[in-house]
């Protein structure tokens, strides 16, 4: 279903895309990160939040390490403030991107089975499918955020996934080296 190429560039993805949305929070002021808008998680912030708690709780699942405290109705006052988030986010992005470089087709292929809270049930599902959601979950709610914050008066970057930088990019040519072709 998925290959560790994916999850290597959904990884690297969701860091620039946080990275992104973090630079049009801090545009706002801490009054108005806590708005309630209407929206399911209610703020900027708390949607953040919901956001930051639902990668711990994925990751707890993947690679065995901790698990965000609360429940999902909790994850909204995951970080107090701005400047809490924003640290635990970048935590948060390289537990991710190391988790995503230490996979292998093996490691992707077979079920994934835990205890969910909100269905108080045992589950068990394909390791790819989970893990194809927790990087769709991200997008989902980077988009809510991202409509928050234009309703706020920011202006968030685009979020489209084929403008991701290229990791490596070129040298440049140096100025006595001949032209290609």
């Amino acid at each position: 279903m998925i290959t560790p190429d994916y999850c290597q560039t959904m990884a690297r993805y969701n860091a620039w895309q946080n990275c992104r949305m973090q630079a049009a929070m801090a545009g706002l002021s801490e009054a108005a990160l806590r708005a309630d808008r209407g929206a399911f998680f209610g703020s900027i912030l708390g949607t953040a939040n919901h956001l930051l708690w639902g990668d711990a709780m994925w990751m707890s699942r993947f690679d065995g390490g901790a698990r965000p405290q609360g429940g999902v109705a909790d994850s909204p006052g995951l970080t107090p403030d701005l400047a809490a988030w924003w640290r635990d986010r970048q935590r948060m992005d390289a537990r991710i991107d190391r988790w995503a470089a230490t996979q292998t087709a093996a490691a992707l292929a077979g079920d994934l089975r835990w205890y969910s809270g909100a269905l108080s049930a045992e589950v068990t599902r394909p390791r790819g499918l989970c893990i194809a959601h927790m990087f769709n979950h991200q997008a989902h709610h980077r988009g809510q955020v991202h409509a928050l914050l234009t309703a706020a008066g920011a202006a968030p970057a685009d979020t489209d996934l084929f403008l991701i930088p290229d990791p490596t990019p070129a040298a440049p040519a140096r100025p006595d080296s001949p032209p290609p072709g």
